[in-house]
């Protein structure tokens, strides 16, 4: 069907979905997938994506006639809006033919509902780490999003905050969880695993909050709060009504 349509690039977010679909596309038309771009180089002839755990990017391009990209939208300016006619002209294609062969079917799509923005295009976000010992303690994190104001910001967590079952997986950021740039990241009781700094690094301003004052995370943070959180915390609260 792509190959048919005569299609150049077929493109998707660097999301659970994307990174599910893409790939098996590329299986499927014999096609080498390029996944988290970062950034287009050369009128869409070259693509910019991290390696090795984000620690150093590459410069990769592909011969293959239709280009399969998942991108970080995050590192992206969003684009100007303009006036809705401008897209009217553009056609939409439904797909239903092309599924009405196949085995399996789509049944529903469960997503969770939440006052809160969405964890990968949340303007500020909110981390907490094992630090925060219990899930009960992530409350106190969910205060800080509520001075932000719960639509622009998102509640995030460490691998070892989901690995010992404080949150769900869905709140992870890192490596093996979702990446994130916002606007501001609050790192709360998060060390600064390697894992989880890939994930976040691209913040545009980084804030960390934890009692070792040579935990890795502040080697990366534009402000550092050395302490014990459960003090700090609702001091920060308090200030943050004053400014926001």
């Amino acid at each position: 069907m792509v190959e048919k349509n005569g299609y150049g690039n077929i493109i998707s977010a660097s999301s659970g979905f994307g990174k599910d679909v893409v790939p098996r596309l590329g299986g499927l038309l014999d096609l080498q997938a390029i996944t988290d771009v970062v950034e287009i180089k050369d009128g869409g002839a070259k693509f910019v994506r991290p390696i090795y755990a984000g620690n150093a990017m590459c410069t990769v391009s592909t011969i293959d006639k239709i280009k399969l990209l998942t991108v970080r939208g995050t590192n992206f300016d969003k684009a100007a809006q303009g006036d809705p006619t401008d897209y009217a002209t553009e056609a939409v294609e439904g797909v239903d033919d092309i599924l009405a062969g196949m085995s399996g079917h789509w049944i529903e799509n469960m997503v969770s509902k939440s006052e809160m923005a969405d964890l990968t295009s949340a303007k500020y976000v909110v981390s907490g780490g094992r630090a925060l010992k219990t899930c009960e303690n992530f409350s106190m994190l969910y205060d800080i999003a509520e001075t932000l104001g719960k639509s622009n910001c998102a509640i995030g967590a460490s691998r070892a905050a989901v690995d010992a079952g404080m949150v769900p997986n869905d709140m992870q950021v890192g490596q093996t969880g979702k990446v994130v740039a916002p606007d501001l990241y609050i790192a709360i009781g998060i060390s600064g695993a390697i894992q989880h700094v890939s994930g976040m690094k691209d913040s545009k301003v980084i804030v960390a909050i934890n009692k070792d004052g040579d935990a890795p995370i502040f080697k990366i943070a534009n402000y550092g709060l050395v302490g014990d959180l459960f003090k700090i915390l609702p001091e920060f609260n308090e200030k943050l009504k004053t400014v926001v």
